[in-house]
């Protein structure tokens, strides 16, 4: 690697790292005061970094939150979509109906575990700016997609349970496997995310499939 090459790569790395440092800046002052009253110019301070560089980074404090939440999903930086996961095509691939509904749980207590404190964040915030409102309807909309080629891959590969359309398995889905779940019974209720993830799987299997 030449000089040059290698300055640009020292740049690229210093720009991610600062850019993460941002997002987790933000985020611990997202949980700890709330959106609202969370200034950019405190983020700035939080991070360490000039109030100018935030905005220049991310432009806004919407789109902070937004790409907090974007990571926060994917689980990495290179946000590829999660129907383009190779574990998730991995489920909708595997030819056994119970199988898939336990691996699309097990990613799904995966990336609760690491985005339920953010969606609480945007949840909390929805009510009041329209603009996170939208990004709150966003989030379900897309998670309602990944559910739709989920079941209807389920439903590709066998019977549903008797008297199961294709779009009310989709709902019954989403509804076992929302956020909203995931924080009543691991946060109010105590559940470990193992243990919501077990009795979801079951869930899912009863709820859907027909008695084996």
């Amino acid at each position: 690697m030449n000089s040059t090459a290698g300055a640009a790569t020292s740049r690229a790395d210093k720009a991610r790292a600062n850019r993460r440092r941002m997002r987790e800046a933000a985020l611990t002052l997202f949980i700890k005061r709330g959106y609202a009253v969370t200034s950019i110019q405190a983020i700035a301070d939080e991070a360490g970094m000039a109030v100018q560089t935030v905005y220049f980074t991310f432009g806004s404090k919407r789109a902070l939150l937004s790409e907090i939440l974007d990571v926060a999903v994917a689980g990495d930086e290179e946000l590829v979509p999660t129907l383009e996961r190779a574990e998730v095509l991995a489920a909708i691939d595997d030819p056994d109906q119970e199988k898939q509904l336990r691996e699309q749980t097990r990613i799904a207590r995966e990336i609760y575990e690491r985005v339920a404190p953010v969606l609480q964040v945007v949840a909390n915030a929805a009510s009041a700016d329209p603009e996170i409102a939208e990004l709150w309807e966003t989030n379900n909309s897309q998670r309602a997609t990944v559910m739709e080629r989920l079941i209807t891959a389920l439903a590709g590969k066998g019977p549903l349970r008797d008297g199961l359309d294709t779009a009310m398995a989709i709902d019954i889905a989403l509804a076992l496997q929302s956020p909203e779940m995931y924080q009543y019974l691991t946060k109010r209720r105590g559940w470990s995310p193992s243990r919501w993830q077990q009795w979801t799987a079951d869930a899912l299997i009863t709820q859907l499939l027909p008695n084996r």
